[in-house]
Formats: C-alpha cells, structure tokens, sequence
C-alpha cells in the first residue's frame, strides 16, 4: 500500500509559479512511477506528467510541456511538481497518483493509489 499526501497548491497570479510536493509512505514507492493528474470544475480529470520510477524519463501533457517539470527525490519519498507561467486554465485540482509498476502511464487506469488533491487556483 502507498499513501500519497499532496501540498503546495493555494492562489497565484497569472505568470506565477508553484510547486506542488507529493509525499508517499511506504517502502515501495521508489519502485513505482508516479503521475500529476487534474481535474478542473465541470470537467474530467486529465493527465498533467509523469516520472518513472528513477527519474530516468517523463512525459508532459502538451498544454503544460514547457512550463511544468516534475522530479522525484527517492530519499524523501516526495515527487513534485514545479508550475510556471501559471495560466487561469490550469485552475484545478491537482492530483498526485502512484503507478503499480516501474514505468509510466498516461492512463488513470494504472495507478491504484491515489492522494486526495491541492486545489491550484491562478487569477487573471
């Protein structure tokens, strides 16, 4: 089992930044690959970008390549997110979601754990 705890979300700026941080118990999670994924009001929750299971390769939805990087620390446990050129349409609620294998997905399918969410808030 992996527990998966997201922070750093809140209200910017258009043009701001943030950086979001997943925390996962358990011993495992360096095995896993982890995924950002959001839901905004009144749509389906969509993939934002993932990491393997050492940070060896990511992949970035096309509306945030450039402006999003994620990166994973294996010593704490912790995948993060670092958000720039914040735009209005990424206000949602930003997920941190844990893959059952080493390698991974754009499908929300594929991970079984799952945090509860930071809510991103970015005015124009």
């Amino acid at each position: 089992q992996v527990q998966l705890v997201e922070s750093g979300g809140g209200l910017v700026q258009a043009g701001g930044s943030l950086r979001l941080s997943c925390a996962a118990s358990g011993r495992t999670f360096k095995n896993y690959a982890m995924g950002w994924f959001r839901q905004a009001p009144g749509k389906e929750r969509e993939f934002v970008t993932a990491i393997s299971w050492n940070g060896g390769s990511t992949t970035y939805a096309d509306s945030v390549k450039g402006r999003f990087a994620i990166s994973r620390d294996n010593a704490k446990n912790t995948v993060y997110v670092q958000m720039n050129s914040l735009k209005p349409e990424d206000t949602a609620v930003y997920y941190c979601a844990a893959a059952g294998t080493r390698y991974y997905s754009t499908y929300q399918s594929q991970y079984p754990y799952w945090g509860q969410g930071t809510q991103v808030t970015v005015s124009s």
